[in-house]
């Protein structure tokens, strides 16, 4: 009789999540190769059924082999980080402090993670229903397409700082998405900016599977529809990574990435159409749907399916992309009110002062620690890890939140200052602290360089 492996401690657990290993990475000209090959596929497919072939990414190539060469080490808790990041305002339901926390510390025993070797599924992550493997695919896909693209991002430009940004948060601010009959956008904007300066855009597809390779090319040639969905600047030269995690039952969590380079993503600053000061707040826009096509002399094309940044509308993007970067941050404090002034109508605003009063959507600054040094203020979930008890906290540096959520003496809020909470955080680049365990918390540190925090620990009554 073969007997089940002892459930590990809540202690052990923690400390797994800090143990750091190597992502496996594979972006080969093969790749390009096999993923083109699927691509047909599906076109020739959609042909027999009559549909018309789905506009796809052209140009995608492999990374720069000095871009995945130096392998990427990351701990767990880092990678749910990203995770919590990228979740932080999904609006998963009335209940979204608990829901948006949980999406991510759900898989606080999912990966193995040893040292000199690479990232892998757990036997309790491998051990879960076929239903919610689709759904563990999604999501942890995320935290690792997301910290691949800050790795190659901070290579790639060194002197800028890179923000992520939900794509649907965004676009649900320009466009009439349900009347645009598309079902194809990027999933996140890597925003790459400094101060005062129009920033270069690179829109993301991530998928994830439990599959073969060949269902990461699958996957791929699905991404490749997504970002060709949005045109920034001059029509096809605006930047793109496409990725798909393969979570192997028997190998390495693996990350197959495509990316093309393209010269858009961040239009010329024209005199004409200055960019905006991000204190103020964003509007809504009304952007007719379609990507136009560039004119074939006389002749104007018609408009493909789409979302098109036109020269003069990219003040109006670099704005609303700075604002939702920063309403997600203001979400890991867990203040209402602060998340609600960077968003727009559109995109939400309403939600978070409609008197909600759950952990992350109605609490200021309801719980506060000082961790590796830096005093956060945010909020905190208690639950079970296997036998013990645990807390989580997310949070946001204290004088950074000071600037997100300011305060008149008499306690009334001010407007947010994201014009110098932005050259705070560029200017502190690289000197956030790189340890992830906090001996006096007693638990798992990850600090991101937006002064984001996501901590946890065993309960102490």
């Amino acid at each position: 009789m073969r007997l089940k492996p002892a459930r590990k401690s809540a202690e052990d657990v923690l400390r797994e999540l800090v143990q750091s290993s190597a992502i496996a990475i594979h972006s080969t000209p093969a790749l390009v190769g096999s993923v083109e090959t699927a691509a047909a596929k599906d076109d020739k497919k959609r042909k027999e059924k009559g549909d018309r072939p789905l506009r796809r990414k052209s140009g995608l190539i492999a990374l720069p082999g000095s871009e995945v060469r130096k392998s990427l080490q990351l701990a767990p808790w880092h990678l749910l980080h990203n995770l919590a990041h990228a979740l932080s305002l999904s609006r998963q339901g009335a209940g979204r402090g608990l829901a948006e926390h949980w999406g991510s510390l759900k898989y606080s025993q999912a990966l193995t993670s040893v040292p000199e070797t690479y990232i892998r599924l757990s036997s309790e992550g491998k051990g879960i229903a076929r239903y919610y493997k689709q759904l563990q695919s999604r999501e942890l896909a995320q935290g690792f397409a997301l910290a691949l693209a800050r790795h190659v991002l901070g290579q790639r430009h060194p002197d800028h700082f890179v923000s992520i940004v939900s794509a649907d948060i965004v676009i649900r601010a320009g466009w009439p998405k349900r009347s645009l009959g598309y079902p194809y956008q990027p999933d996140f904007f890597a925003e790459v900016w400094k101060p005062g300066e129009p920033s270069l855009v690179y829109s993301m597809g991530i998928k994830g599977n439990h599959g073969r390779g060949s269902d990461s090319y699958k996957q791929l040639a699905a991404c490749s529809a997504h970002v060709e969905a949005m045109h920034i600047g001059t029509w096809g030269q605006a930047p793109c990574f496409i990725f798909s995690t393969e979570f192997s039952a028997e190998g390495p969590v693996t990350t197959h990435c495509l990316h093309t380079s393209g010269e858009g993503g961040r239009p010329p600053a024209l005199p004409e159409y200055p960019l905006k000061n991000l204190d103020n707040a964003a509007e809504d826009a009304n952007i007719m749907p379609g990507v136009q096509p560039p004119s074939e002399g006389d002749e104007v094309p018609d408009s493909e399916p789409g979302f098109h940044v036109q020269f003069q509308r990219y003040p109006w993007f670099h704005h609303v992309l700075a604002r939702t970067a920063t309403a997600g941050v203001a979400a890991f404090a867990g203040d209402g009110d602060a998340i609600a002034q960077y968003l727009t109508t559109r995109q939400g605003s309403k939600r978070y002062t409609a008197g909600l009063a759950h952990p992350t959507t109605g609490s200021v600054k309801d719980a506060a620690y000082e961790l590796l040094g830096i005093p956060f203020v945010g909020t905190d979930h208690v639950f079970r890890l296997n036998d013990k008890r645990v807390e989580a906290f997310s949070g946001v540096a204290q004088d950074l939140f000071a600037l997100l959520s300011p305060q008149a003496k008499d306690k009334r809020p001010l407007p947010g200052r994201v014009e110098q909470y932005r050259r705070e955080i560029y200017d502190r680049r690289g000197t956030w602290p790189v340890q992830i365990w906090d001996e006096k918390w007693e638990g798992p540190v990850s600090v991101h360089e937006d002064g984001t925090v996501l901590a946890i620990r065993l309960l102490r009554l």
